[in-house]
């Protein structure tokens, strides 16, 4: 299917192929029909790639600070490569949709196959979007009238936080798509508007939409302003304009009234003049998008509605109340339409989008694409001729595949397992888009979004498995069950059940192992070298700056990422584990009193006498070095400073071990695992260790 996506990185806009998504649970899997090109929205995306990187900076202080940190603690190169690598993510855009339902996922209702609805799905040909974001759409709106529904929605939210009342004098500054369809939701609501915007189109069409109008070429806002209200300032003032100007604000400010309102919907500069606010005691709010619901991931990706008692509008219901109004023939939107394109022909749109020719609503047309097994997969190369490995023959390349495409498994693994010299099969992701980027950067022979197929290919002899938490044990189990070999990030699994199925199900002749990469950083093997030398027990402390994660990201969801203990924390407990040698006989773990239990000190025991504690801290500053590790033994201490800097204190012949960039052992660790597919040995990391590590970061976790 095709997808339109845009570069940050260097700007360009592309309708590429992607595979067809699949439906998940509480989701509804649309095919499109239309789709609306948000000028305002979009066109800033656009021209924020096209910037350079100095321009760029300018615009992110707060991520160039961030950068900086990083580049103190981890060095020059590796911050570079993680900074490369995210604007080297393609962006999928679009987020006003319109299509039928073509599949339901598990446990949604009061939808159905064939209904049309309108979303906030991308401009794709198909779309998996949630049900909280969907809305139905009557046989009296067309596909093009319910394209502006989300747009729609951004405006009357705006509306919603101003609280007009009827007869009240409204201000609406920047008359693109949004202010021109607040324009007419405010006079439905019974207020007197005043627009203003510099573009003699867009001031003549607010006007046909009952708004007196300010031409800011020729007139002084400000004045039409206090005469318009009668010479007691404005009741309120929704900011629609994108700019990077105060003057919006400022002007906004100086025609209220005392106590009036200020709502931004759209983007200016935000240097606020304190006696503006100070002498009028003005209410200032930011609008956040389409309503209740925008960015709680409970109620977007989960399905968890507000309680209409306590929450009258969300984002699904704003979304019904603009097509209410667009049957009830208060909202024209027809008027807003400048553009229509064919969706192979969308460059065309972004083409005016970015330029300085006038337009308003750009709509995109698909004509449909028919949804087959082979339309979940995109062929990259043509390399069809691969062959199942074969330990009996020589010179032969592993094939490999990978379930994941996020991040980490593009910035970290698949450049890892590309440098062992593998054959790259399969990229396999949720949407699709992911996997095309990884299968076209990396050289994979195929994308698609049948994780299934992964497994059931008889040319792939390993899948390394990068999804989200929660999957791992069932993929792992597929994987095991058909006779693959594993390399699954960790956490092996979330929970004792999981773990106690996995352990069922392996079999020796299959090569399962976690990415603990730890134990093959370059410093770590020195320190096991020298440790394996010195028969007194160790004592070691472990101490990782592990920086904070808000309450709603997925790796804190203890169904989802299992929380930070299970999620991370099993690295350094896999770490002294292979340092030391010996089973831990002991663990136990002390929580600090929060909300998200990740920071936590655990004390662990080993068969041989010797002791590890591992200082969790997710409290610190993100200028301090991530990873300290400290050991101590026999009268010697070695000190690792965050996979850069090795030091020993007493060790005859050794002092230090310094790298000219941190090594955290994933090449090294990749390259172990496909050696031992390719010689028929063991996994690298013992199976036994794998499953008691696993266990005792699985019971710490819930101590």
């Amino acid at each position: 299917m095709k997808q339109i996506i845009q570069s940050l990185k260097t700007g360009s806009t592309e309708v590429t192929e992607v595979p067809v998504p699949n439906v998940s649970s509480g989701s509804l899997l649309i095919k499109t029909s239309k789709t609306l090109v948000s000028a305002g929205t979009e066109r800033m995306l656009v021209e924020f790639s096209k910037a350079g990187w100095i321009k760029k900076a300018r615009q992110q202080p707060d991520k160039v600070k961030t950068v900086l940190n990083k580049i103190s603690t981890d060095g020059l190169k590796p911050t570079l490569e993680a900074v490369f690598n995210k604007l080297d993510q393609p962006l999928p855009l679009g987020y006003c949709n319109v299509g039928i339902v073509h599949e339901i996922g598990l446990g949604v209702k009061n939808f159905n196959k064939g209904e049309r609805v309108v979303s906030n799905g991308k401009h794709a040909e198909v779309v998996n979007v949630p049900i909280n974001l969907c809305a139905k759409v009557p046989k009296s709106v067309s596909d093009e009238e319910a394209s502006f529904t989300v747009l729609g929605a951004v405006a009357l939210q705006g509306i919603r936080l101003v609280k007009p009342t009827l007869g009240e004098v409204v201000v609406v500054t920047g008359l693109g798509l949004v202010g021109l369809i607040t324009v007419q939701l405010l006079r439905a609501n019974g207020c007197r508007v005043l627009g203003l915007d510099f573009d003699q189109d867009k001031l003549a069409l607010a006007k046909k939409f009952g708004a007196e109008v300010v031409d800011l070429n020729k007139e002084n806002p400000l004045a039409v302003a206090d005469i318009f209200s009668r010479g007691r300032g404005v009741d309120a003032v929704v900011i629609t304009a994108a700019t990077k100007s105060d003057e919006p604000m400022h002007q906004a400010a100086q025609m209220c009234r005392k106590r009036a309102r200020i709502v931004l919907v759209g983007v200016t500069g935000l240097k606020l003049l304190r006696d503006d606010f100070y002498k009028k005691e003005l209410t200032f709010q930011v609008s956040s998008s389409y309503g209740p619901g925008r960015y709680d991931s409970n109620y977007e990706e989960k399905g968890q509605d507000y309680p209409v008692g306590f929450v009258r509008w969300t984002e699904q219901r704003n979304f019904e109340a603009v097509i209410d109004m667009m049957v009830s023939g208060s909202l024209d939107v027809k008027s807003l339409i400048s553009h229509r394109y064919d969706i192979s022909d969308a460059e065309k749109a972004y083409e005016i989008v970015s330029s300085s020719k006038p337009s308003l609503g750009i709509l995109l047309t698909y004509p449909g694409v028919e949804i087959t097994k082979d339309s979940r997969k995109v062929s990259l190369l043509n390399n069809n001729n691969i062959k199942k490995f074969n330990n009996n023959k020589t010179n032969q390349k592993v094939v490999v595949s990978f379930l994941g495409s996020g991040n980490y498994a593009t910035s970290v693994l698949i450049p890892a397992f590309k440098a062992t010299g593998v054959d790259l099969r399969s990229v396999a992701s949720n949407t699709g888009l992911s996997g095309v980027h990884a299968g076209r950067k990396y050289g994979f022979s195929e994308t698609t979004t049948d994780s299934n197929s992964l497994f059931n290919n008889d040319t792939t002899d390993a899948v390394v498995i990068t999804t989200r938490h929660d999957s791992h044990a069932d993929f792992v189990i597929k994987g095991l069950k058909a006779e693959k070999n594993i390399f699954v990030e960790k956490p092996l699994c979330l929970t004792l059940e999981e773990l106690s199925k996995i352990e069922s199900t392996y079999s020796p002749s299959s090569v399962l192992m976690v990415g603990f990469n730890r134990r093959f950083a370059p410093q770590v093997k020195k320190m096991k070298n020298l440790m394996d030398n010195v028969s007194a027990p160790k004592a070691m402390v472990m101490t990782i700056n592990a920086g904070e994660i808000t309450n709603d990201h997925w790796t804190q969801d203890l169904e989802v990422g299992g929380g930070r203990i299970i999620g991370e924390a099993c690295h350094f407990i896999d770490l002294l584990r292979f340092l030391v040698g010996k089973t831990i006989i002991n663990y136990q773990i002390q929580f600090m009193d929060n909300s998200t239990k990740d920071t936590a000190t655990i004390q662990l025991s080993f068969e041989d006498g010797s002791i590890g504690t591992i200082h969790y801290y997710a409290n610190g500053s993100k200028s301090f070095p991530k990873e300290r590790l400290e050991v101590f033994a026999g009268g010697r201490v070695l000190k690792l400073d965050n996979f850069q800097k090795l030091t020993g204190f007493g060790w005859p012949g050794f002092d230090k071990m310094n790298l000219w960039q941190q090594d955290k052992g994933q090449k090294a660790c990749a390259k172990a695992f496909i050696d031992a597919i390719s010689k028929g040995d063991k996994s690298p990391i013992p199976i036994e260790e794998i499953f008691e590590v696993s266990k005792i970061s699985i019971k710490l976790a819930n101590q």
